[in-house]
């Protein structure tokens, strides 16, 4: 399970809403895309402290929007309006590396079945794997922020 973001300009968002069956036509690569890979789980559950629930303005970052087209593997993408991308740009930029540091808890991430169920390795998935997708993540919502652009999500 991988997870893909895409910053949606306005125009796109535009043609998105009209014909929601051609979302998964628009994860094709580039600048306007993120691939966290299989960090999303442990992403989510370090912003939340949840499994899944969505919980505080950097919630939505992952798991966050509403359904929208198709089944792209593992149920529709979802879809961030442009105020729901700015919350969440912000309640990134509200978390810092010793916030996440802190939450990291492999024990308790195992026992939660945090995907991809690497955690028992310790410090080193903190330290090479989620820190620099959570860099990445912010760096995209603050890009998406800055153009007032939407954001559509999706695990396949």
């Amino acid at each position: 399970m991988i997870f893909n973001a895409r910053r949606l300009s306005a125009e796109e968002l535009a043609a998105v809403l009209a014909d929601p069956e051609k979302v998964g036509a628009l994860f094709q690569g580039g600048p306007d895309e993120l691939d966290l890979d299989k960090a999303w789980h442990g992403l989510h559950y370090l912003l939340t402290g949840d499994t899944y629930e969505i919980r505080g303005d950097a919630g939505p970052a992952v798991l966050g929007g509403d359904p929208i087209g198709p089944d792209l593997g593992m149920g529709p993408a979802r879809l961030l309006m442009p105020d729901a991308v700015r919350s969440v740009a912000a309640g990134l930029d509200a978390v810092d590396e010793a916030t996440l540091r802190a939450r990291f808890d492999p024990a308790a991430m195992s026992e939660a079945e945090i995907y991809p169920h690497i955690w028992d390795d310790g410090g080193a998935e903190f330290d090479g794997y989620l820190l620099p997708n959570f860099t990445a993540l912010r760096a995209f919502y603050r890009a998406a922020a800055a153009r007032n652009d939407a954001a559509l999500l999706a695990i396949t």
